[in-house]
């Protein structure tokens, strides 16, 4: 897993409106916004580097679970993408300061959550994870057991 020195060397210092690293893609299902369920977004912003494997990330996924069962288990649930902050607890510029990383269903897979009890590491999100894995991303949740929500790229 890149380190977040790995990530500046490579990417440079992130900016706060991600001028000239940033794109929007369209998501080819709803996703609902995590801290407001009512509201959905078709469009989301991330780095250009992982704006293709992003979407085919989302594509697999619409094609292995279909959108019905993408929603039943929270998998639409989109705590975010872009943010330009530190980490938490930290003085390193987060991955999401990057646009390289997005958060899902946060609230049932909070920062702290081991996969004694969050979501994601039960057995019918395996296939999310490997889908994420397959397309160049990691967990947080597999590779240290902590921040389950979390996936971030990985292939530079």
């Amino acid at each position: 897993m890149k380190t977040t020195a790995q990530f500046k060397t490579k990417f440079g210092t992130p900016t706060e409106t991600g001028k000239g690293y940033l794109v929007i893609i369209d998501l080819p299902y709803p996703m609902r916004i995590a801290w407001d369920v009512e509201t959905s977004v078709k469009k989301m912003s991330c780095h250009k580097d992982i704006a293709k494997p992003l979407k085919a990330v989302f594509n697999e996924l619409l094609k292995v679970y279909g959108y019905s069962k993408i929603r039943e288990l929270g998998i639409d649930l989109f705590g975010g993408c872009f943010n330009y902050r530190q980490m938490r607890g930290g003085s390193s510029y987060s991955v999401h300061a990057w646009g390289l990383a997005i958060d899902l269903d946060p609230a049932r897979n909070q920062l702290k959550e081991t996969a004694r009890t969050a979501r994601f590491a039960r057995s019918e999100y395996k296939a999310m994870i490997d889908i994420f894995y397959k397309h160049g991303f990691v967990s947080l949740g597999r590779e240290k057991n902590y921040d389950w929500m979390h996936f971030q790229w990985n292939e530079f």
